[in-house]
């Protein structure tokens, strides 16, 4: 996988500020201060810098032309040394290649032109800066509705998007993004969809090694560029991305582990809980998906610590790969449950991904039976938060690659506020979004459910034959790992 690091400013008119707080404590670098005196003495750029703002342009007063000269002339030197003034914050699509070198230069607009009028600009794209779609005006604003706390249908996945349309560009993107590979644009610049800072920020493995370089940046950052340009002002961007491929080991792992079932007759049947451990590169991943890894592990120390003994085998997954395509998951089910003997040893699969920290119930893959075995083990947990089960299914994480296969898969419904429109795949999913409180609150309930799952008489119910997994008709795109995850 190729690591980022980005180095990504704007040359605008800016200010430099340096302050300096010396205590009697501070010890001096004497060797800093020598090559301070040194390069100010024997490179000295103060009389080139002083004849020019007295001799050359003169009498500055605010908003003269003479000013605005000036302004320009110290603004050419700062960037000429290397001074950056303000700084444009993005993050590149994961497995997106390097800039070859620095880009700098005036960013070329295209979101209103078509693809006759992108071919003819022809050389003039070739190491461009592209700034490829309007600005971004339609904005993730809200969370969706909490499963636990009403009756009706949630939509899965996602919130409800904005009844509002953004504008697109004229050229289809993908389109766009092969032309532009083609004609040898430098790197491409596009939106994140959420206000004040948030980035959403994906990627696909499947990007190939001659792709146009791609960074998300602040929607009001792009927004802003772009109407710069809008209205005659040509701005400079400098920009540089450097990724590498880690090829050492082209594996990827899933971590196994078990707790043994004792009874002689059940130990052979398992358990799973699940989580996945992988995450997207803008933020830490806290709520998607380490919270979910946190509790699963938690409740299997759990139960290891207070000694149970299970009839059946208690198993822990932690995946790799669910944010690409549930490939630990598939692989896993591929490689061990590939016959329905095998399959038939698994009980149940429990999930905890999409939402973060708390659990407040499950979803149950419209399986009436097993909604019923639920929910009586819910009911001990609600003076902790837990609310309800419901009967519609997930399925995006590997809940769906295993009830794909026919094993009886739940998902946990978990906390949404300020998930959709804050933590979900963007730059600020960081530690500060989960408490602990959450985590104990979240473990408690994996292992409970993981506990009874293993000690009943019977096996969990199968849906019945034909009973589709959702009590509402799946949307395109939708079911059984069909889509990238939470």
């Amino acid at each position: 996988m190729r690591h980022p690091s980005l180095t990504f400013v704007t040359l605008l008119i800016g200010t430099i500020a340096a302050g300096v707080a010396l205590t009697a404590q501070d010890r001096v670098d004497l060797a800093m201060v020598a090559r301070i005196r040194a390069e100010a003495t024997e490179r000295s750029k103060v009389l080139e810098t002083f004849n020019y703002l007295t001799n050359v342009t003169g009498a500055r007063p605010t908003g003269s032309r003479a000013h605005k000269q000036a302004a320009d002339y110290v603004r050419g030197k700062l960037a000429e040394w290397g001074m950056t003034d303000f700084p444009m914050f993005g993050y590149p699509l994961a497995w997106t290649p390097s800039t070859k070198g620095v880009l700098t230069g005036t960013p070329i607009y295209l979101g209103d032109k078509t693809e006759g009028e992108i071919t003819a600009l022809g050389e003039k794209l070739r190491a461009a800066i592209i700034l490829p779609s309007p600005p971004q005006t339609v904005f993730q604003l809200t969370d969706r509705q909490q499963p636990a706390d009403t009756t009706e249908l949630v939509r899965i996945g996602g919130p409800e998007p904005p009844k509002e349309q953004q504008a697109t560009s004229v050229m289809p993107a993908n389109a766009m993004n092969t032309l532009l590979q083609k004609l040898g644009a430098g790197a491409i610049l596009r939106p994140g969809t959420e206000l004040h800072g948030t980035i959403t920020v994906g990627g696909s493995p499947a990007t190939p090694d001659g792709a146009v370089p791609t960074v998300i940046v602040m929607a009001e950052h792009y927004n802003m560029i772009v109407r710069m340009m809008q209205t005659g002002v040509t701005p400079q961007l400098r920009l540089e991305l450097r990724t590498e491929y880690q090829t050492s080991d082209l594996n990827s792992y899933n971590v196994i582990a078990e707790i043994p079932g004792e009874d002689p007759v059940l130990k052979n049947e398992v358990v799973i809980v699940g989580a996945h451990l992988d995450s997207l590169p803008a933020g830490s991943g806290a709520t998607d998906n380490a919270d979910g890894v946190v509790s699963v592990i938690e409740a299997m120390r759990i139960l290891k610590a207070i000694g149970v003994h299970p009839r059946r085998t208690i198993r822990v997954a932690i995946w790799s790969g669910e944010e690409v395509g549930f490939v630990g998951g598939r692989a896993y089910v591929q490689q061990h449950l590939s016959d329905p003997a095998a399959r038939e040893k698994v009980a149940v699969y429990l999930n905890n991904d999409p939402g973060a920290g708390a659990t407040y119930g499950f979803y149950m893959a419209n399986n009436s039976d097993a909604r019923g075995i639920f929910d009586s083990w819910l009911e001990p947990l609600k003076d902790l938060g837990m609310k309800r089960n419901v009967m519609d299914s997930n399925f995006t994480s590997e809940d769906g690659v295993f009830d794909g296969v026919g094993i009886p898969a739940f998902t946990t419904i978990m906390d949404y506020t300020n998930y959709d429109a804050r933590t979900r795949h963007t730059n600020v999913d960081f530690y500060e979004s989960v408490s602990e409180r959450d985590l104990q609150q979240s473990a408690i309930v994996m292992a409970v459910f993981a506990y009874q799952s293993a000690m009943r008489d019977k096996p969990m119910p199968r849906r019945p034959q034909g009973v589709p997994a959702s009590p509402r008709p799946a949307p395109a795109g939708r079911g059984r790992g069909a889509a990238p995850g939470q």
